[in-house]
């Protein structure tokens, strides 16, 4: 029997209105302070009318020196904390749930560089041309203890959940992959220490949000790149996060040489469904699929084939943020995204859809010359 997608579901403790969630999406909408703005409520406002079970918001840094780039909400600091209460409320006041994704960039940092302060990195590493230092041990705690005073702001601030991005490179990504973890003390060398990391920042994060409070965690299972983590230990290290308190895992690539791309003739083209259905037969959780996924039909086939329990989405809801009710009243024509990568935030202006301009430019006269 097809499993009902559009059907509540639970995650732990919290119920959603249906199956679908929005991935994390850097809208590039935040101050220069990280603080969220009038354009990030409207954002939201959007997202939250069209019927999506679980808003998870773009990345947050969780200290200054973890930030990625420009136009990135802050979860630093408790200034942000009415702001971030204003994205609550409005995906709560159309019945939605919304979680509050939390990040260190590591190395990993497109702004710092450019402002002239050195990004912490796992480990020294002679081909990086990125300025950086190796992280003390104290370092590595305080970075831990800022994960777990974020996720607490995550939980005053009202949100419904708190995922941590341990994916596309970033820090965590970075302490599990041999290609960057080359440390030789407790924190590296064999894949326990470069794994430890992760479960101990679980740990804090767990004590300081409580019990009932759900956590997610999005995770590169397995690097895209020669030597790096192989699936085996990520998925070891899933396991071990599940045993800490981790409520459900949305399956991603680790460390990368770019954003992955459907082959021609195949505009859909479910990049870590394989992945993700691995995992799912090992873990106690749900399990949550994203990546290329732009029908019902697909989305359908997934959770009851059993490779995943929830289906996860970002850049169809760029170009299609109503694409999740549209479906619900019938209407279940594949999602308008073509997968062109082109959604990119362009010279720190919001995110948007480069067909949707297109297509507004073609249609928007051209201005008389006598105004």
């Amino acid at each position: 029997m097809a499993v009902d997608l559009f059907k509540p579901y639970r995650i732990g403790r919290l119920e959603l209105r249906n199956r679908f969630i929005r991935s994390a999406t850097h809208d590039c909408t935040a101050d220069s302070s990280g603080a969220v703005t009038d354009a990030s409520v409207a954002r939201y406002h959007e997202l939250a009318e069209a019927e999506i079970g679980l808003i998870v918001t773009g990345f947050s840094y969780v200290s200054p020196l973890g930030q990625a780039m420009t136009g990135q909400y802050g979860a630093h600091t408790d200034d942000m904390i009415p702001g971030l209460r204003r994205l609550v409320e409005v995906v709560h006041h159309r019945g939605a749930k919304i979680a509050l994704q939390i990040v260190h960039a590591g190395i990993n940092s497109e702004y710092l560089p450019r402002v002239g302060i050195s990004s912490l990195a796992v480990s020294k590493r002679q081909d990086m041309s990125i300025p950086h230092q190796e992280m003390t041990h104290e370092e590595i705690e305080h970075i831990i203890s800022d994960f777990g005073c974020a996720a607490a702001r995550a939980r005053e601030a009202g949100f419904d959940a708190v995922q941590l991005h341990g994916a596309h490179g970033y820090l965590m990504s970075q302490f599990l992959s041999p290609l960057f973890n080359l440390r030789t003390d407790r924190w590296g060398g064999s894949a326990e220490n470069r794994r430890r990391f992760h479960l101990e920042l679980i740990q804090r994060v767990r004590r300081t949000i409580g019990a009932d409070f759900p956590l997610l965690v999005k995770f590169g299972v397995q690097d895209d790149v020669d030597g790096g983590l192989a699936f085996r230990e990520g998925l070891v290290t899933a396991l071990g996060m599940v045993e800490g308190g981790v409520d459900a895992l949305e399956i991603s690539a680790g460390i990368r040489k770019g954003p992955p791309i459907a082959k021609k003739g195949d505009p859909e083209r479910t990049y870590y469904r394989e992945r993700a259905s691995a995992v799912k037969r090992e873990v106690s959780v749900p399990v949550i699929l994203v990546g290329g996924i732009r029908s019902l039909e697909t989305a359908q086939d997934i959770v009851d084939s059993g490779d995943a329990d929830l289906i996860s989405m970002s850049r169809p809801l760029i170009r299609e943020p109503g694409l999740i009710s549209r479906w619900q009243r019938g209407d279940t024509r594949s999602a308008k995204c073509i997968s062109c990568l082109n959604c990119q935030p362009f010279k720190d202006k919001p995110i948007q859809c480069a067909q949707e301009l297109r297509v507004h430019k073609r249609q928007t006269p051209s201005p008389s010359p006598d105004l």
